[in-house]
Formats: C-alpha cells, sequence, structure tokens
C-alpha cells in the first residue's frame, strides 16, 4: 500500500520528530511512504481568517501535489478537517476543480483514522519500553471528521505497558483555535490553564493528542502552568513501541 505523508506546517516546523514517527509506523504496518516536497499549508489559515481566494489558491496546489498518490495521510486532524470540509466548498463553482477536489478528500485520512479503518491495525504486539499512563485530548477538529475519541483510546489500550486514564472534560477545547489564540488571549490562555489542571488530575505520565496545534499549545501551558505530564503525539507513542526501538 502506498502513502504520501502531508506533513502540515506546524509539524514541519515545530515537531518533525511526529512527521518521522508517522512513517516509522506506517512502514512497520507495510506500507510505502513517499513526501512530496512541493507540499505546502493546506489553506487552513487563510480561509479560517476570510481570504478565500488565497485559500483556494493553495488547495489547487495540494491537489496537484498529491494527485497521483494512492492514500494522504497526515498527523493533523484540524489540517485532514479542512481538506474533507471545505475543498469541496471553495470549488462549487467550478466542477472541474469540484471532481478534483471530492477526489482529494476521498484518499486523504488523519494518521489514527488511517490506522483504524484502512489498515486496520493491530497494535497488541507493541510494547512501550517503559510502563507509561496515558491521558487523552479528544481535539475539537477530530470531530470534524466525524471520528469520536476511541480509536485513538482503544489503540492506547491495546498497547503493552500503557494504562489508560480518562481525562476530565477531555472534549473541552484546549483554546488555541488557530489565530483564535492571538486574537483572544485572555480566553484562550483561561481555557489551555484549565486543561492543563485536569490533566494533572488524571496524574498520568503523558497527554496524547492527534493534532499539532493542540499539542504546540497544552505542551507550551505546561511549562507556563506547572503541567505535571508531558505531550505527545499519537504517533510518538506507537513509534517509541515498535520492536526496533525496544531491543
Amino acid at each position: 500500500m502506498k502513502v504520501s505523508l502531508f506533513v502540515t506546517c506546524l509539524t514541519d516546523l515545530f515537531a518533525p520528530q511526529v512527521g518521522m514517527s508517522v512513517v516509522e509506523v506506517l512502514e512497520h504496518f507495510g506500507c510505502s511512504v513517499d513526501f512530496p516536497e512541493a507540499q505546502t499549508c493546506c489553506g487552513q489559515p487563510q480561509f479560517n481568517n476570510g481570504y478565500p481566494a488565497e485559500a483556494r489558491t493553495l488547495a489547487q496546489r495540494m491537489i496537484n501535489v498529491f494527485e497521483n498518490s494512492q492514500f494522504v495521510v497526515t498527523p493533523s486532524g484540524s489540517c485532514c478537517s479542512m481538506i474533507r470540509e471545505h475543498y469541496p466548498v471553495l470549488f462549487a463553482d467550478d466542477p472541474q476543480w469540484q471532481k478534483r477536489a471530492d477526489d482529494f478528500v476521498a484518499k486523504t485520512y488523519e494518521f489514527v483514522e488511517f490506522l483504524t479503518k484502512v489498515l486496520k491495525v493491530d497494535v497488541s504486539t507493541l510494547k512501550l519500553p517503559t510502563p507509561t499512563s496515558i491521558t487523552y485530548h479528544y481535539t475539537c477538529h477530530t470531530r470534524g471528521l466525524h471520528m469520536t475519541g476511541e480509536p485513538c483510546i482503544n489503540l492506547v489500550k491495546q498497547l503493552a505497558g500503557a494504562t489508560f486514564v480518562p481525562l476530565e472534560k477531555s472534549e473541552q477545547c484546549c483554546g488555541f483555535g488557530g489565530t483564535f489564540a492571538t486574537k483572544y488571549p485572555d480566553i484562550s490562555g483561561a481555557i489551555v490553564r484549565d486543561k492543563v489542571a485536569c490533566g494533572n488530575k488524571t496524574g498520568a505520565q503523558v497527554m496524547i493528542v492527534n493534532d499539532g496545534g493542540c499539542a504546540m499549545n497544552i505542551g507550551g501551558a505546561c511549562h507556563r502552568y506547572a503541567g505535571q505530564f508531558r505531550v505527545q503525539h499519537v504517533a510518538e507513542i506507537l513509534a517509541a513501541s515498535l520492536p526496533a526501538k525496544t531491543k
């Protein structure tokens, strides 16, 4: 099975280890992974801030870049949601481009979604190098993909060495929201402080997410507000459990 990695801006700039982890996990489960270097932003910041023409230009570039990909997998529920929900809308007045957008949407998956829906992986043979208690922040845009938090939680529960701890208000926003955090810093700060407090209550060592924006926001807040856990992408946890990493 051939997979093209859409790495996203935040992963590329702030968390390249997440992209590497996605590749390692996909290859472990039999995928051949390529990285089209011409990829850029998906256009979400432009779209969310009222610049549909600019978002459309970026969407056209993305569609062109991944035209020949069998599957496109991204570690960001947020960017995947942008593609799924808004690309068809951006080209509603152009039947030719809308058809191409629909084709792109049909083969694009968020990482956990791809593992569970397409590959149908069994991670019970994987084992964390040390016993780890893990909680889960259910990101807003994951809901936009019509996914529950269960697929991610079930992966953790299958993982040897992992103990899952439920998170209070797990579905509550972390306060990032892209430019929301910069436009309304006081509100955003209050929201993420509450998320850190809920994480601390669990006593978990790790809070996993499947979105780079949430990871960056909550991780930064942990440093500012005495978070007692570290924040990692689910791909990092799975990659750390691969046989090559635990020998």
